[in-house]
């Protein structure tokens, strides 16, 4: 990355695509930065931008590299492949690793287990923030990364109450169908989930992670 392409990428700010950290932290933090890149739809990580924009530099790049590369390979499940450069910016060093958008997700944190929707950390990048994806999204990105096609799907009496609540409000909750169909969160989760994957519904995640779900026609 050249000099001006990296200035004009701090001056943007931290975004979904970005994110400023003054040094290396921890090994779960930075995993979770590289994840959420990973899982949404990539992104870059700086290494010695504060969060005002400040340029401070890194005091070893050779150090923070291989800190970076460990934790991509030994902190996230399955590993993520990094792109790092360095960069000498007003004299002082600044290490860029960029994230491309996996075709193996969900990534999440490495807890050497087989992997469980119920306690598995997974991470999606949500503005300026990575946060804890829902059950819900982490079955959709599974979903799509493995092309699995719904086969012989017939919507039933819960769809279309949930397209009826669609028609008066246009968003809707899990727990709102829920709710209104007296139905386990449960089959009320994956009822929205199945309407995702064939393209019906779209799923969206607030700051906080709050998820609801819109229409496509």
């Amino acid at each position: 990355m050249k000099k001006k392409e990296l200035l004009s990428l701090i001056e943007g700010g931290e975004n979904l695509h970005c994110e400023f950290k003054l040094m290396f932290s921890s090994h779960e933090k930075i995993a979770k930065e590289i994840i959420a890149f990973a899982n949404t739809s990539g992104g870059y990580l700086l290494i010695g931008i504060d969060d005002d924009k400040r340029i401070i530099g890194v005091n070893s790049e050779k150090a923070e590299i291989e800190l970076l590369l460990e934790t991509a390979e030994k902190y996230c499940e399955p590993p993520i492949s990094l792109v790092i450069s360095n960069v000498d910016l007003l004299g002082r060093d600044i290490i860029i690793a960029y994230v491309s958008p996996s075709t193996n997700k969900p990534h999440r944190l490495q807890d050497y287990q087989k992997f469980d929707i119920n306690i598995s950390q997974v991470y999606i990048r949500v503005k300026d923030k990575s946060i804890l994806a829902s059950k819900e999204m982490v079955r959709i990105l599974r979903a799509n990364s493995d092309s699995l096609m719904l086969k012989k799907y017939s919507p039933g009496n819960l769809e279309k109450m949930a397209f009826d609540m669609l028609a008066k409000k246009e968003t809707l909750s899990v727990n709102e169908l829920c709710e209104a169909a007296n139905v386990s969160y449960r089959r009320a989760s994956r009822t929205l989930v199945k309407l995702v994957r064939v393209g019906l519904l779209v799923i969206h995640t607030k700051d906080k992670g709050e998820e609801y779900f819109t229409s496509t026609m």
